[in-house]
């Protein structure tokens, strides 16, 4: 590994001040913040705002705040993401941790489709795929995908009270019952399916969010009825959280948006 630069360092600690305020900063404001000598603010500052990585405000003289080459970098990363690329990583990573089936998962329609899955190294795992298709209603990140819809794109996903298709004797099929089960959901800011869509398995799913703050997938940890238990469904919900905020901070998405 090289030698970090010192130069480079403090300019990016000061870059990075920015994303614990929505307002501007003053350099005295960066100096006490970073404990750096005036100086060396002074000339860095000068130089970031050179190179439109800071813009000092009309109306605010001697405040700085983000300029337009941050976005432009910004954008051209979000361009470069690969959800499902990412969700492999972060997938493998949970997975590792708790020997389980982990998936990343999207909306589409009343169904979702799986775009990341790693195997448990178990004997005894839960059979899936990539690309697999799924009512939405039956399966953990699907219920944590329509929670996350707004009431009215909801209604327009389930259309009448007609009853919704089963794949297990568990699965929700009333449509009002569902209703209920999502506004717990959006309470908990996780869901949970035992034997919905699968007899033999009990998932734990949790929101993945990009940058806008926008649910855009959900993450869950697929278990054998024989390892379920409450204490291991809250371990495994603690996993599920952690993995979809990784994944969430891989797609730009800063806790509080």
């Amino acid at each position: 590994m090289g030698r970090l630069v010192p130069a480079v360092t403090r300019a990016l600690d000061i870059l990075e001040l920015f994303l614990e305020t929505d307002g501007t900063l003053s350099a005295p404001d960066i100096t006490r913040r970073l404990q750096l000598p005036r100086t060396t603010v002074h000339e860095l500052v000068t130089t970031l705002t050179a190179r439109n990585y800071l813009v000092q405000p009309a109306d605010q003289p001697g405040r700085y705040r983000l300029g337009v080459r941050g976005y432009q970098l910004g954008s051209r990363y979000a361009e470069q993401l690969d959800l499902a690329a990412e969700g492999r990583q972060v997938a493998r990573s949970i997975a590792e941790t708790c020997d389980e089936t982990v998936h990343v998962a999207v909306l589409e329609g009343r169904d979702v489709i799986y775009i990341a899955k790693v195997d448990s190294t178990h004997a005894v795992r839960m059979v899936s795929a990539a690309g697999r298709r799924l009512p939405a209603h039956c399966t953990s990140v699907g219920k944590m995908l329509l929670a996350s819809l707004s009431d009215e794109e909801l209604e327009s996903r389930l259309g009448g009270p007609e009853p919704l298709a089963a794949m297990t004797p568990d699965s929700i099929t009333s449509p009002e019952v569902l209703r209920t089960a999502l506004r717990e959901i959006r309470e908990r800011g996780v869901a949970v399916e035992q034997r919905e869509s699968n007899p033999d398995v009990s998932c734990v799913a949790a929101p993945v969010r990009d940058s806008s703050g926008e649910v855009v997938a959900a993450l869950s940890v697929s278990v054998p009825m024989i390892r379920w238990s409450e204490e291991r469904r809250a371990e495994l919900e603690e996993l599920a959280v952690k993995g979809a905020a990784d994944l969430s901070g891989r797609l730009g998405h800063r806790r509080g948006l």
